[in-house]
């Protein structure tokens, strides 16, 4: 069967679609159990590096640089090829990937095919989200949100019209789950440093807004806590509406549902998501909610040779959990995908070593929440932790889970800096010499 470069090899061909979370502990529990000796492994992303999703925050409110949130994918292996690309089509009778790449369309055949796509940000969840709305799901977007920010005060510094004043002055965060209550609480703490070097914005002139359409923030945890999270952010001055949804988005203004309008020239949209399109053309595999369905051993249902995990697949859990009993769907966390990219790993190793694969088992250690610089909430087990101890825990957690010695030295002295220092306020605009002499309509 031919390889990645054309070459016939009697090798068995393993490819890897997807450059999440799961496709990164997938790639590493591979190279731990020395899958490389039993077949080809070939990893295609559109990416070159794995986004630590849940950080995005602190880019937001500069806690972090943006490239302390990304790994290299070429340093996560040493064995597998490869391939910065994007997947425009899989045969699933002939067992060829299709792909866009550096070098043009390519084909590669394959013998067993893991798809861990994830999923993208839906621009139409709102009218005008797509035209006006700031979404938060990669690097780019919490960069450009930052410099946004940035740019709104910086026109507020020079503006005479109190009415503009105000709208420029008003953030309004769309989500009250994990994404928007972080963001949320990393933007009052960092607007509270940033106004001091913008002299001319008084502080009355700042306000942050959280919408979220259900009785208590962050769902997914006890009430308690987000009881706790609420408070957090309303004693910092978050105006908290919950069971408020966002019915429109404009360039000046987010409409509610019932007919009020929030006077804001930023609106930062944390909700909403949509499966890859690719999911849909793959024939013999039947797709429910968004998402393929597997069995317990995360082989798609129907196709031989197939296997997916991670939010792009509905995988059954063989362990009973508080909140679920045996067999109910997974979660599309990033834990969970973690926990299958390690399970599926070690499925694919026993499949190509003549042994049968396993059910995926998984029991959730937990979740956290960060509220702002020194406020966080926790759930551990049984356990359920508020404030600081919430907040280092957060930071362990997630320290512990970044590739390479390196780069946790590198975002661990980021973190002391900032514990005794301001967080940077520059603003990067990144366009080349040539773009310069191009007049800008909106600086």
């Amino acid at each position: 069967m031919p390889g990645p470069s054309g070459k016939p090899s009697a090798r068995p061909q393993l490819l890897i679609l997807g450059g999440g979370f799961g496709g990164a502990a997938l790639i590493k529990q591979l190279e731990r159990l020395r899958v490389y000796g039993d077949a080809d492994i070939t990893w295609i992303s559109e990416e070159s590096y794995v986004t630590f999703n849940p950080m995005l925050a602190e880019v937001v409110g500069s806690s972090i640089f943006p490239e302390h949130v990304v790994v290299p994918t070429r340093q996560l292996t040493r064995h597998a090829t490869f391939v910065m690309g994007h997947v425009t089509g899989i045969d699933t009778q002939r067992k060829i990937v299709s792909c866009n790449t550096l070098k043009g369309e390519m084909s590669f055949a394959y013998d067993h095919a893991v798809l861990a796509l994830g999923s993208r940000a839906r621009l139409d969840l709102i009218p005008g989200m797509q035209e006006s709305g700031l979404v938060l799901k990669t690097v780019g977007d919490a960069l450009t949100i930052r410099n946004q920010l940035l740019r709104r005060v910086a026109r507020m510094e020079i503006e005479t019209d109190p009415e503009l004043r105000r709208r420029l002055g008003h953030f309004v965060v769309i989500g009250g789950g994990f994404s928007g209550v972080e963001t949320a609480g990393a933007l009052v703490d960092w607007m509270e440093v940033v106004r001091h070097y913008y002299k001319k914005v008084r502080k009355d002139e700042v306000k942050i807004t959280l919408l979220h359409n259900t009785e208590t923030l962050l769902p997914e945890l006890p009430a308690r806590l987000g009881k706790a999270a609420l408070d957090s952010l309303m004693r910092r001055g978050v105006d908290v509406k919950l069971m408020t949804n966002a019915t429109k988005i404009s360039a000046g203004s987010v409409t509610l549902g019932d007919g009020q309008e929030l006077a804001t020239a930023t609106a930062i949209c944390t909700i909403g998501t949509v499966p890859n399109a690719l999911l849909a053309t793959l024939g013999g595999a039947k797709v429910e909610r968004g998402r393929l369905v597997a069995d317990g051993t995360m082989q798609v249902a129907g196709v031989t040779g197939l296997w997916a995990m991670g939010d792009c697949a509905l995988v059954p859990n063989a362990m009973a959990t508080p909140n679920a009993p045996a067999g109910a769907s997974c979660p599309p966390t990033a834990q969970c995908a973690v926990a299958q990219g390690k399970r599926l790993a070690a499925n694919l190793a026993a499949v190509l070593r003549g042994r049968s694969p396993q059910a995926f088992a998984w029991q959730s250690r937990g979740m956290m929440a960060t509220v702002g610089h020194l406020r966080g909430v926790a759930l551990v087990g049984p356990l359920m932790i508020s404030g600081l101890p919430a907040w280092m825990l957060w930071r362990a957690y997630y320290l512990s889970q970044i590739p390479t010695l390196g780069r946790k030295i590198r975002i661990y002295v980021e973190w002391t800096w900032g514990m005794f220092f301001p967080p940077d306020i520059t603003h990067m605009r990144f366009e080349t010499s040539r773009e310069r002499h191009v007049d800008k309509d909106d600086m």
